[in-house]
Formats: C-alpha cells, structure tokens, sequence
C-alpha cells in the first residue's frame, strides 16, 4: 500500500538536506539523487516543496528516467489535494507541401524529427558516458 503524504508535509522538505516534490500527484524524495541528476542539483532544488509536475513535462524526460523515479517515490497526494492535469496537445502540426508551394511554416517534417532525435540521443548518451 501506498503511503499518503500531504502537501504540508511536501512543502517542509525544501532544502538541501531533504528534496521532495510533487510529480503527477506522487511524492518522491530525490535527496540522495541530487549528484546524479544529469540537469544538476540546483534543477532538483528550485523545485523542493512544490509540484513539479509541469516542469517535469516540459523537459520531456526520457522512459529511463521515469523509471527511474519508481526508486524515489514516497507515497501520493491525499485524493482531495490531487490535481487533474490536462492533457497537452502537440503544438507541432506536420503539413504536407508541394515543391513549388512558397508559403513556409514552422512545422517540422518528418526527416527533421528523426533527424533532431537523433541528435538528442546521441547527445544524451554521451553524457551518460561522460558521467558514467
């Protein structure tokens, strides 16, 4: 079973010595993944004591990372201080031109998609590396 833990009690581990915080209305306590954490401790620490949850999202952590979080959790929100959090709808919009069309857009194609998470996990995997 799994533990309730109010926000009060979230809002008292707010320093250093103590990390939690609120991701989807779980409690995780990261104090110990401080060192490890790839963004660097002062990412972890501007959240202490608060809900994370959009911060988080904006990131886009990878599946690893999200599995990782399992290893942290404490407990969850009481269900009357849960929050219901939209769903995000992709702001990208994949348009299909014709060679001789001049108007441009913002959308990505998709070769640029695979080409930018490509980059994005290379790049991540050798800072794995690099930290190792």
């Amino acid at each position: 079973m799994t533990q309730t833990v109010t926000l009060e009690d979230v809002k008292k581990h707010n320093t250093r010595d103590s990390v939690w915080f609120v991701i989807h209305n779980k409690v995780y306590d990261v104090t110990n993944f401080m060192d490890e954490h790839p963004g660097g401790e002062e990412v972890l620490l501007e959240q202490a004591g608060k809900n994370a949850s959009e911060i988080f999202e904006d990131v886009s952590h990878s599946a690893d990372a999200k599995d990782l979080m399992k290893k942290y959790l404490v407990g969850e929100l009481p269900e009357h201080e849960r929050v219901v959090e939209p769903v995000k709808q992709s702001t990208v919009k994949v348009e299909r031109k014709h060679f001789d069309d001049k108007e441009h857009s913002l959308s990505l194609t998709w070769t640029q998609w695979a080409i930018t998470i490509a980059i994005s996990t290379t790049v991540g995997l050798m800072i794995r590396q690099w930290l190792g």
